[in-house]
């Protein structure tokens, strides 16, 4: 969730320009983003699509092995994103999915290079009882070998396709696009888990804890239990009070800036 949230969120902003972002937790696995600029709001399903489709960089189901492939020179966006990546793929990948940790996951690492070029060459690596970091390493410096000796162009390119296969964020390309799709509101709850969907800032994703959410039921209990002063507005005496607050401050920056474009448009020369 972080490398997603941190990596749309540049992309939007910097890319395309976009200002008035809200994130928004689904109460499971996901997040939404919400884009509150007129600009986007004026897009049609064609406009939206085609932000979509740009920001897709994983292409192909389960039964294809190598989903990335970055031809020539990496766009900016690409090496932005494997440095996102970089900055939590040991926390993530090693440390808590041990992503080379069997045989098994190592041949699907493997097969995300080039076909013909290293796997030959490391299949003792692959059943070597190392840990992820060190087998990690080692694969590093075997395709670094590799594209020296065949004096391979943009060597790295592997490299950023095995990091962004593993780690990019996939999107629902259909509800980015299309405006009949449903998304989450702010503050609805989750049928399966009874979390409560509230928005957050990408600047705090790293503080941003899903399983700490609080549920419907606890929310109640909470309202129920409290004990100050009477007259505090009922969601002041729940865990969501920071988020209702965080969404408040947003609601009126976006006013404000529809104001301002609304004067700046009525003006007459």
């Amino acid at each position: 969730m972080k490398i997603a949230v941190r990596i749309i969120d540049e992309a939007l902003k910097h890319d395309f320009g976009f200002k008035n972002l809200l994130w928004v937790y689904s109460g499971r696995r996901g997040v939404h983003c919400w884009i509150a600029d007129e600009s986007a709001r004026k897009l049609t399903n064609n406009g939206r699509g085609a932000i979509a489709d740009y920001l897709s960089l994983v292409i192909g189901g389960d039964q294809q092995a190598k989903k990335v492939t970055i031809p020539g020179i990496p766009h900016p966006s690409i090496k932005r994103s494997v440095n996102i990546i970089s900055r939590y793929f040991e926390e993530l990948m090693i440390d808590s999915q041990d992503f080379l940790g069997t045989p098994e996951k190592c041949q699907k690492v493997l097969s995300m290079f080039p076909a013909k070029t290293i796997q030959d060459d490391l299949q003792s690596w692959a059943t070597s009882h190392q840990d992820s970091k060190t087998k990690w390493n080692k694969l590093k410096d075997a395709w670094s070998t590799f594209a020296k000796k065949r004096k391979l162009k943009n060597e790295n390119n592997a490299i950023y396709e095995v990091v962004l296969q593993l780690c990019y964020p996939r999107l629902d390309v259909n509800v980015t696009k299309g405006l009949n799709h449903l998304l989450k509101s702010p503050f609805s709850v989750h049928p399966k888990t009874g979390r409560v969907c509230v928005p957050f800032l990408a600047q705090s994703v790293d503080n941003f804890d899903p399983f700490s959410v609080p549920t419907l039921k606890e929310t109640i209990a909470e309202v129920d239990n409290w004990s100050g002063d009477s007259t505090v507005l009922d969601y002041a005496k729940t865990s969501l009070k920071p988020s209702i607050d965080l969404f408040k401050k947003f609601v009126r920056s976006c006013e404000r800036e529809n104001t301002e474009e609304n004067k700046e448009n009525s003006m007459s020369w």
